[in-house]
């Protein structure tokens, strides 16, 4: 292994080189982030110093709420807290680094929420705002996630629960007016798809700056909205598993009866099987045939099965007609006549945007796809490697920086694909994945890190990880422990034990696995993971690869 960038890592203060506290809060914030124990080094000094600018500019992100606890802004041209992005799936990732914050933005939607069981759509410093829903990644899962990974407060659980639950049966009320048993989308901004063709001859916000309103002299609202309906598929899964914690059994058994039901009204009404994709339907019946992000958001709320989700990357999410560009993924199908690349401007008319990317893990892991995931990873690493604002939008065509900087969501999509691709990722099933890869150079042959060390600090004990193409180590308290191919993703439980290894790369994985000096054969294929079982290693699945497409 290479010593020379351990030996660095350790000597390196996180803290200090993120940079000093710009708000009194952020003493704080910089404090927790050090407890955390994350640390990062590379072969590579720009990619380094992307690494730190984004960790110091997510300070900028991280504001004194009115109650004077910091939360996170979205950041960029969006002052605030958005339900949409902010409150969920940034809070998520935030999570992992500063607990604290993710879960006082978390609460700022159950704080604010109506008497009528509403929740604001974002939160500024001019207080709550709630002429539409704007939902996409589902509230419930990022909650139950943060609780399970960060302690299990259960009176946070149970406070957040009810707020959802009260939110729930206000979308029954107001959302469901067809009686489709799908929720509805009044107005473009219900989704956050500002400028897609999804939405032309769509008023942006809802009639009247009322949520409960759509235009009636619209010809074609109300929208049956699959992304709308399959988050609340997914919020019900999840506050199902919320009420059994405290042994609710009946509650939870109502709950997984209600998220059926929103799945069997999604594929009803939602989904062609010809095109095997979900549109909207209008009020007249009729699917509007534009082949989105609605996709992806879809899948990511876990809806279908693993057959479904392999069948749509081979037919889309791989497809480099429809969504795999040279920096993926597109908000617009590509081969559409409507696509529009710009990342000029606040679009999903075409662009890769940073929310989509935040939000596609979840999809492609749900499904243990993770050699899939790797391909749209590492060209948007390259991208990073040479970015300086932090902005919402890349060019699908250039990877070159696009609208607004200082973007929340871009900068947590540099630190979790960082860990994710190279670092120490605690999940919230209880696991560590210390993933054997580094950042390929994608562009012009131009390095973004051919070696790379990282540092997390789990319950007390201190893991490091030096990754280089002849292959990584894992140090448990300074000592190494387990040594293993590049290529590979080993997990282990949070202490470090080893429970099984999963292959990572297209190409088969042959070599040892070294744990505490001894050696143990293996040859592994991508996708497939096998479970250490004391004296080796044993197959326990082997999905194979869903290989791109280009028509």
């Amino acid at each position: 292994m290479n010593e020379s960038l351990l030996t660095r890592l350790r000597g390196m203060d996180a803290v200090t080189r993120i940079g000093e506290a710009k708000q009194g809060t952020h003493g704080a914030v910089l404090t927790e982030w050090q407890r955390s124990g994350v640390k990062f080094v590379s072969s590579s000094e720009r990619f380094d110093d992307v690494y730190y600018s984004a960790a110091r500019k997510l300070l900028d992100c991280i504001v004194a709420a009115r109650g004077g606890a910091p939360v996170l802004h979205e950041g960029g041209a969006y002052p605030g807290s958005w339900l949409e992005s902010t409150g969920t799936i940034n809070a998520e990732l935030l999570s992992r680094f500063v607990p604290s914050v993710a879960e006082a933005t978390f609460r700022l939607f159950a704080d604010y929420q109506r008497e009528d069981g509403q929740m604001p759509y974002k939160i500024t410093g001019q207080g709550p705002a709630y002429r539409q829903i704007q939902m996409v990644t589902p509230l419930a899962r990022s909650v139950w996630n943060h609780y399970m990974l960060n302690g299990q407060n259960e009176a946070f659980l149970r406070t957040m629960y009810t707020a959802m639950a009260r939110f729930d049966d206000w979308l029954a009320r107001y959302r469901n007016t067809r009686g489709s048993g799908c929720v509805e989308a009044f107005c473009t901004f219900d989704t956050g798809h500002d400028l897609s063709p999804r939405f032309w001859h769509v008023p942006d916000s809802a009639h009247l700056d009322d949520a409960r309103l759509y235009n009636p002299d619209s010809p074609i609202l109300p929208f049956l909205a699959p992304d709308l309906t399959a988050n609340v598929y997914c919020q019900r899964k999840y506050l199902a598993r919320m009420a059994q914690q405290w042994g609710a059994e009946a509650e939870s058994s109502e709950w997984i009866a209600k998220a059926e039901l929103s799945e069997q009204s999604l594929f009803r009404h939602c989904f062609d099987e010809s095109d095997e994709f979900f549109y909207d339907v209008d009020r007249s019946g009729e699917f509007v045939r534009v082949q989105s992000d609605v996709l992806l958001r879809v899948l990511a709320c876990e809806a279908g099965d693993r057959a479904l989700f392999d069948r749509a990357l081979r037919r889309y999410l791989l497809n480099s007609s429809k969504f795999f560009a040279k920096y993926p993924l597109t908000s617009i199908a590509m081969d559409d006549p409507r696509f529009d690349p710009s990342s000029a401007y606040n679009s999903w008319a075409g662009t890769t945007n940073f929310l989509t990317l935040i939000r596609t893990p979840h999809a492609f892991e749900h499904h243990e796809r993770y050699v899939e995931l790797t391909w749209l990873m590492q060209p948007i690493m390259s991208a990073m490697a040479r970015m300086t604002r932090f902005p919402q939008t890349l060019s699908p065509w250039t990877g070159a920086e696009g609208y607004t900087d200082t973007y929340s969501p871009s900068i947590l999509c540099m630190l979790d694909f960082v860990e994710r691709m190279c670092g120490i990722l605690p999940t919230p099933d209880g696991e560590l994945w210390f993933t054997g890869l580094v950042p390929y150079p994608m562009d012009h042959g131009e390095e973004v890190s051919n070696e790379t060390a990282y540092a997390r600090s789990i319950d007390g004990t201190r893991f490091e990880l030096v990754n280089t193409r002849q292959g990584s180590a894992i140090y448990r308290d300074g000592e190494v422990y387990i040594q293993f191919p590049h290529g590979m993703r080993v997990v282990t439980d949070r202490q470090g034990e080893l429970k099984k290894i999963i292959g990572m790369s297209v190409s088969p994985v042959e070599g040892s696995v070294q744990i505490e000096g001894r050696a143990y054969p293996i040859s592994v294929r991508g996708n497939e993971q096998q479970a250490f079982m004391g004296s080796g290693f044993e197959t326990i699945s082997d999905i194979g690869i869903v290989m791109p497409a280009y028509r």
